[in-house]
């Protein structure tokens, strides 16, 4: 028979990996015919961030590499530049998660926005010294932009639909052990 904590954590990964598939497979659908529309927000960063400053133990690290490796492949951009710049990203916040977890939500969205510049400028910056053509700046503001205006919505879904929270400070889990 297996724990409540650890089915608990392993239905999170699987719903996470579920979800992300579904995006990356609506993302693939040809859905606009006309060429050179504007980008929509990165929903998968965006529920990734989410959820690992939410539950950083619902989203481990191999996870979100996984992920992202695949859409890296999917998508035909550098492959593993933009899943090691994630894993930074969410390293970083899962580093501090203490520290953030009684952060308001404002700050919350600061930090994220925060985040979302500093990895767009890393993914410039790496792709500018080894010389690869790079996607027009204005378009990967908007996407960040975007991203980022979507960052509340996918929380709210988070939180309502699948019941992701954060743990409150000083909750134990079923073990005892502090959270």
């Amino acid at each position: 028979m297996i724990d409540p904590l650890t089915r608990r954590r392993l239905s999170y990964r699987t719903l996470y990996v579920c979800i992300a598939l579904v995006l990356i497979f609506i993302r693939l659908m040809p859905i606009n015919h006309v060429p050179g529309g504007l980008p929509g927000p990165d929903l998968t960063l965006a529920l990734t961030l989410a959820w690992v400053l939410r539950r950083p133990e619902y989203v481990p690290a191999l996870l979100i590499v996984a992920v992202f490796l695949l859409e890296d492949m999917l998508f035909w951009r550098p492959i593993g530049l933009w899943a090691v710049i994630v894993l930074g990203a969410t390293e970083f916040t899962r580093a501090r998660e203490q520290a953030l977890r009684d952060l308001p939500f404002a700050l919350e969205w600061a930090l994220v926005a925060v985040l979302l510049v500093a990895m767009m400028l890393v993914k410039r910056l790496v792709l500018l010294v080894v010389l690869v053509e790079q996607p027009a700046l204005g378009l990967e503001l908007f996407q960040m932009l975007m991203t980022l205006a979507a960052y509340p919505v996918v929380v709210l879904v988070s939180r309502v639909a699948f019941g992701l929270r954060r743990a409150a400070p000083g909750e134990v889990d079923a073990f005892g052990h502090r959270m």
